[in-house]
């Protein structure tokens, strides 16, 4: 196909509320750098509309969801989905496989960025952050001794998958000098051994952490993974901090521990339906923070991961396998062997 006629699309969810690329404009310099244009999609809710599926050679996309419903009326023109970030959990990842449509993410962009939104829970909660902010606006100033927070130092923290966003977050709190435990079956002992980390069964790591940071992939086995009979598990002194998917954690369940004491607090970027019910019991305890999926998003995330993702696209334009590809089954596909070189 002559590179001319290409389309690639960018959904609306990459742009702000005045319409600026989330990412800002340098990164689209890369697709000028390579010679070609690219479009805005209008706005289809959650969905990728199945035109936008069927017209384009790219999509470069956020958040927006793609089932088999929308790939049903696919032309075989579509090569690559580019997600800004690294979960593809509102991805059909076994239909667009079948199609031979590749699936990117950007791993290693995210990392850091994300592994500090941990940190900052962690620091927030450990020190009562939310509510000493509140006591001097309201008054309270008297009252400021009677909210200590806890030292980390001699603490343990939990790790629930540890890709490469957790093993960032370990090396982040060596400094602080906590004992760190982990809990992932796909996670090798030579990795374990190379960031200093115990490997412990789940149930281990929930009864014996003081903080645990939810940091795996939502899929069928991770849903619901930190249930009722999970959170009883953990101390009353604990506290659970989301920067994975909201799912991964059952929400009922978290805020009646919450509402009991069952558990100390929670730091989540992520909740069970996003956006979020306003009347949603979470926005009202002090012992929680909660941020809109978003707490990680700095000028320098936002520009690494939009490189990367732009990157895979050119790569794909030009015929050749871009770097992190989700969907591997996938490569020996006819359709992505007609657009491949040598």
């Amino acid at each position: 196909m002559n590179e001319g006629t290409i389309r690639i699309g960018l959904t609306a969810d990459l742009f702000d509320s005045t319409g600026r690329p989330l990412f800002g404009t340098a990164p689209l310099q890369l697709f000028a750098d390579a010679g070609l244009a690219w479009e805005k999609l209008p706005p289809d809710g959650e969905s990728i509309s199945v035109s936008h599926l069927g017209n384009f050679d790219a999509l470069f996309i956020g958040g927006a969801k793609v089932t088999e419903e929308t790939l049903a009326q696919d032309k075989g023109r579509l090569r690559v989905l580019a997600r800004n970030g690294v979960g593809f959990d509102a991805l059909d990842i076994p239909a667009l496989s079948q199609r031979g449509i590749l699936v990117t993410n950007t791993p290693v962009a995210v990392r850091h960025s994300v592994a500090t939104t941990a940190l900052t829970f962690i620091l927030a909660l450990s020190l009562r952050l939310p509510l000493k902010s509140r006591l001097p606006r309201e008054g309270r100033w008297a009252q400021r001794g009677d909210f200590p927070g806890i030292g980390l130092p001699g603490r343990t923290i939990g790790i629930i998958g540890f890709g490469g966003i957790g093993q960032e977050l370990a090396r982040l709190m060596r400094p602080f000098n906590l004992r760190t435990l982990v809990s992932d079956p796909a996670v090798s002992d030579a990795i374990c051994a190379q960031h200093a980390v115990e490997r412990v069964g789940l149930d281990t790591l929930l009864g014996q952490a003081d903080f645990v940071v939810v940091a795996c992939l939502l899929d069928a086995s991770t849903r619901h993974l930190i249930n009722a009979n999970r959170l009883a598990l953990m101390k009353r002194t604990a506290f659970i901090i989301n920067i994975a998917r909201g799912p991964v954690i059952d929400e009922p369940a978290l805020i009646r521990a919450l509402r009991s004491g069952a558990i100390a607090g929670a730091g989540l970027d992520v909740v069970e339906k996003e956006p979020p019910d306003n009347g949603n019991p979470l926005f009202t305890m002090e012992n929680v923070i909660v941020t809109p999926h978003s707490l990680c998003w700095t000028d320098t995330f936002m520009d690494g991961v939009a490189r990367t993702a732009i990157k895979s696209i050119i790569d794909v334009v030009h015929g050749t396998l871009p770097e992190f590809i989700v969907n591997r089954d996938a490569i020996g596909h006819a359709r992505v062997t007609g657009w491949l070189k040598g």
